[in-house]
């Protein structure tokens, strides 16, 4: 399917907004403290906080340059506030009140009128009507003052070119100097009936309306939790996402932390699960949702930020190391053995089913990649005090899993294993049973390139086991974005089938997670992969696709195109052969397509459009009786006319070697080994030298194909769709890849109709049948 990376809006759909829309804020603040927005009504925002210092202080954010929205939904970036009026009504509770010295204050980054970086200090006190918690506070940009007290200390502010504003928001204990809080502290602040009078009230947005295209999308808290879900949700209906989101809940925002020491602030596992900040922005999410008439469904993974983490709930390998991540910061692994560490997960899974039954959203419950770690160098963390224990007290060493395993360690496994099934089963009937008569529907989301490493063979013995076996979840999904990204088409193939024969889900019963490019330079190579995942798991039968994640949807711009063909229409090409010769008098018309402009001196300058040339054929004088001629009809009928493709053999070329030539294994190079990629397409190359003309075959004759790597002739391979050599091993690094082989032309009737006189067709002249080549996507 046709995608796209878009830029910028040009000429899409746009509409407008007002500026300091309420969807259209964030926050931030410094970790441990946690802070949410969400839209309160058309017209109004609200920020919960959760403070566990001193020093704690969020920010309420506005942006001049819009950097969190899709580049076909974002606003237009506008730093000029002048002449421009905000008035709000400012309520808060637990927050420092607006008239005492560290009160909520308006921060303005911007440049002054010669260009020089500024920064002012309002004081919103200096602005209100009001109680210092509930107060009316009207901002003239033209004419404002930074400064504690005016007008003594007054600063005038240069709204002309301001990048970005935010309201501080601390603690009624606040104190610059720190320290840790006894107790959490939480609060919260609102504006309500938010106004903007003047020149530059209103704001252009982007506000396409994508057709929907099939596949869902996939949301993390970690990630797009400072800004509120309004604003995400509205991103992703707008590029054509319908149906279920797959929401992971993440791993490092939305507990709740308790006080252990000096700067030390780890999970409670005693108070809710959800931190009041965390909870009000999923709240916020489910009912949106909701509204749009998407379906949720809640992920929860067996991660926790490793600072955060108690250390008993840590899988941890033969050594006492922890299992942690290479992320930065790292995030710790929790062990299936663990009784605390599982009730909690339980205890998280009951609160989601809370919220989604409260939102009036189906409960759709997916459990995120629950495996044992497993280090790069093969340790696997299976010896943590609690699982030592389930196993007897001192089990056996497993050095790697990268290396052969004797009858007794591969036994351990298995039971490590069963172990991570059982807590599997006991979360999902937590699950179910908070669900009540309602139900709920419980997913299983499997990481192949990690748990089976063609590395470490073994290691399905613990991270797939058979106890997830059909029926354990309602769905299973999988992932295996390290292996799409690398065009590794061999393990993956090796991997579905392993799964379908281990676990036993039918494919109706199974969903694909495509993704995900972690850096944006990676961008226009790693969507090709992710986009064609999608297109290929459709072609497999799964029914449930989904994108992995919305933040890196709206950082690429990547935009899927729905298909133009519905499921009904008829295929485009017939894998069938044109079944007449062609005959000796057929016409063979390669052609291309080049723009010549010539100068006022006569000089040339030329412009090749295509970088293949374009067959035509006339294989009318290849007819040479009645016979053949009413069996070229019924061909024709049979095509539609112009409306299907077919297979065409080119007698004047239609082999790798040379034109006609008996193809061998060594005729063409198409391509060469980097150690991971796995598929190789066939390819045909045109004259010598550093620029020779390059041919893509898409057809070939199955049965003539040859392959050689590095010089040796091999069948290790598959042939794929459209000429795609897929190889079950990599070929190593530098090794040259080359193939022969026979190779016909996907070509179509060129015109609905064919014109044939009897009489001149007795008479010896041929009729003109012209065939025009078919481009394929490959």
């Amino acid at each position: 399917m046709a995608y796209w990376l878009a830029k910028t809006r040009n000429g899409q759909e746009r509409d407008y907004i007002q500026r300091f829309d309420p969807r259209f804020w964030t926050v931030n603040f410094p970790r441990p403290m946690m802070a949410a927005v969400t839209t309160a009504a058309h017209d109004a925002l609200r920020v919960d906080c959760v403070f566990y210092r001193q020093q704690d202080l969020a920010g309420l954010i506005w942006d001049s340059e819009d950097t969190l929205d899709h580049p076909l939904a974002a606003y237009t970036t506008s730093r000029d506030y002048r002449h421009s009026t905000l008035s709000f009504r400012w309520r808060s509770e637990g927050i420092m009140p607006l008239d005492v010295p560290n009160g909520p204050t308006l921060t303005i980054e911007g440049r002054d009128r010669s260009g020089n970086a500024r920064t002012w200090f309002v004081r919103l006190w200096n602005y209100a009507q009001g109680l210092p918690e509930d107060a009316v506070v009207t901002l003239p940009f033209s004419e404002l003052r930074a400064g504690f007290i005016l007008p003594d200390e007054a600063d005038a502010v240069f709204a002309g070119d301001i990048d970005r504003m935010f309201i501080s928001l601390v603690s009624a204990a606040y104190d610059p100097e720190g320290g840790d809080l006894p107790v959490p502290a939480e609060g919260w602040a609102q504006m309500d009936s938010i106004r903007v009078d003047g020149a530059g009230a209103v704001m252009e947005v982007g506000d396409v309306i994508l057709p929907p295209h099939g596949i869902g999308m996939c949301t993390a808290f970690d990630d797009s939790g400072t800004q509120t879900p309004a604003r995400l949700l509205r991103n992703i209906r707008a590029l054509g996402y319908r149906g279920e989101i797959v929401h992971y809940l993440g791993m490092s925002h939305y507990f709740t932390l308790q006080r252990e020491g000096a700067g030390v602030f780890l999970v409670d596992d005693r108070a809710p699960a959800f931190n009041v900040a965390a909870q009000a922005w999923h709240r916020s999410f489910f009912e949106e949702c909701v509204r749009l008439g998407f379906e949720p469904i809640a992920s929860l993974s067996y991660e926790l930020l490793a600072q955060h983490c108690p250390p008993a709930w840590q899988q941890r390998d033969a050594s006492g190391n922890p299992a942690q991540t290479g992320w930065d910061p790292p995030s710790s692994l929790l062990s299936p053995a663990n009784t605390a560490a599982m009730a909690y997960l339980q205890k998280v899974g009951r609160e989601v089913v809370a919220m989604l039954q409260a939102a009036g959203a189906p409960v759709r419950f997916q459990i995120g990649e629950p495996w044992w770690w497993v280090f790069g160098d093969g340790r696997i963390c299976i010896y943590d005090e609690a699982a030592r224990a389930e196993f007897g007290g001192d089990p056996l060493v497993i050095e790697t899993l990268a290396a052969p395993l004797d009858a007794a360690r591969k036994a351990l496994l298995d039971k490590a294993g069963a172990m991570l099934a059982r807590s599997t089963a006991e979360l999902t009937a937590a699950v179910r049973t908070a669900a009540g008569s309602g139900g709920a529907d419980v997913r299983l989301l499997a990481f192949l390139p990690t748990v089976l490493d063609p590395v470490m063979p073994e290691a399905l013995r613990a991270n797939l086991p058979v106890g997830w076996a059909s029926p354990a979840f309602d769905r299973l999904q999988i992932e295996d974005y390290d292996w799409l990204t690398a065009g590794r088409q061999n393990l993956r193939r090796v991997a579905y089938a392993l799964v379908d024969e281990r676990l036993g889900y039918p494919i109706e019963e199974q969903d694909y997670l495509a993704g995900f490019v972690l850096r944006q330079e990676d961008a226009s190579v790693q969507w090709q992969f992710i986009d064609a995942g999608l297109d290929e798991a459709r072609e497999r039968g799964v029914p449930r696709c989904f994108v992995w994640a919305s933040p890196q949807v709206v950082r690429d711009g990547y935009v899927r195109l729905p298909s133009m063909r519905r499921e009904d229409d008829m295929q485009a090409f017939d894998d069938i052969a044109y079944p007449l010769g062609l005959g000796r008098g057929s016409a063979v018309m390669p052609e291309f397509s080049t723009n010549v402009v010539v100068t006022a001196s006569g000089h040339e300058h030329r412009n090749a459009l295509w970088s293949d040339a374009r067959l035509r054929f006339d294989v009318g004088p290849g007819v040479r009786s009645e016979a053949e001629l009413g069996i070229l009809i019924e061909f024709f009928r049979a095509r539609r006319g112009a409306a299907r493709a077919f297979r065409l053999r080119d007698s004047y070329d239609c082999s790798s070697r040379q034109m006609t030539g008996e193809p061998t294994a060594f005729d063409q190079l198409i391509g060469t080994g980097d150690g991971s990629r796995s598929a190789f397409a066939l390819l045909k190359r045109y004259g010598s030298g550093g620029d020779p003309q390059e041919r893509r075959i898409t057809r070939p004759d199955p049965e003539t194909i040859l392959i050689s790597v590095d010089g040796v002739a091999t069948r290790d391979w598959v042939l794929g769709p459209l000429g795609t050599i897929n190889f079950d091993t990599a070929p190593a690094f530098g090794a040259a890849v080359r193939a022969g082989f026979l190779f016909d032309v996907p070509v179509r009737f060129a015109e609905d109709r064919i014109d044939i006189n009897g009489a001149v067709f007795a008479a010896g002249e041929a009729p003109s049948i012209p065939l025009l080549e078919v481009r394929e996507m490959s």
